[in-house]
């Protein structure tokens, strides 16, 4: 009678656990981190290790350079070589300040298949669609641009992170 029992709550057991099988995170939907009165960062699906750099240069900028004006997006190429559990170490980064507050996207570059694909159009496209209810108010000047990037470069450094502006070619 025991051993039915044992049997019976093991077969019990083995079909739960097959019916409701793993639960595992959802790596396909953009992860949204907000912080109050400081930033908003947009993750394509997974860049999760591009939090801790997004939240040193957040940091970074905020401590040093409290800001009135809007900052335009400022891009960036992202190598990261800790970023072992992912095949691809690089990532592309857009870097803007609007009404107060920073905001980060940051996507996985696509391979380029055409002549008038870039880096730049990538980040550029996916930045304007997630920002595309936040109009520039009130452009800050070539000091306060050059403030931005040089916390992203001081963040980079202090963690072992090459991130590289993307410009337009000229």
């Amino acid at each position: 009678m025991l051993v039915e029992l044992f049997i019976l709550v093991l077969l019990i057991t083995l079909v739960v656990l097959f019916i409701r099988g793993g639960k595992s995170s959802s790596l396909e939907m953009p992860l949204i981190i907000q912080h109050p009165g400081l930033y908003h960062i947009t993750l394509a699906p997974q860049l999760d290790r591009a939090r801790a750099y997004i939240e040193q240069i957040a940091n970074q900028f905020v401590q040093t350079h409290p800001l009135k004006r809007d900052i335009p997006g400022q891009f960036f190429e992202v190598h990261d070589p800790d970023a072992q559990a992912q095949e691809e170490k690089n990532y592309l980064l857009a870097v803007s300040y609007l009404g107060g507050l920073l905001y980060f996207q940051a996507i996985n570059p696509r391979p380029l298949m055409r002549d008038s694909d870039s880096k730049l159009k990538q980040i550029r496209e996916y930045a304007d669609a997630v920002l595309a209810n936040l109009p520039l108010k009130h452009s800050a000047d070539i000091d306060e641009v050059d403030k931005l990037c040089s916390a992203v470069e001081k963040a980079a450094r202090g963690m072992n992170i090459t991130a590289r502006p993307l410009t337009e070619p000229e």
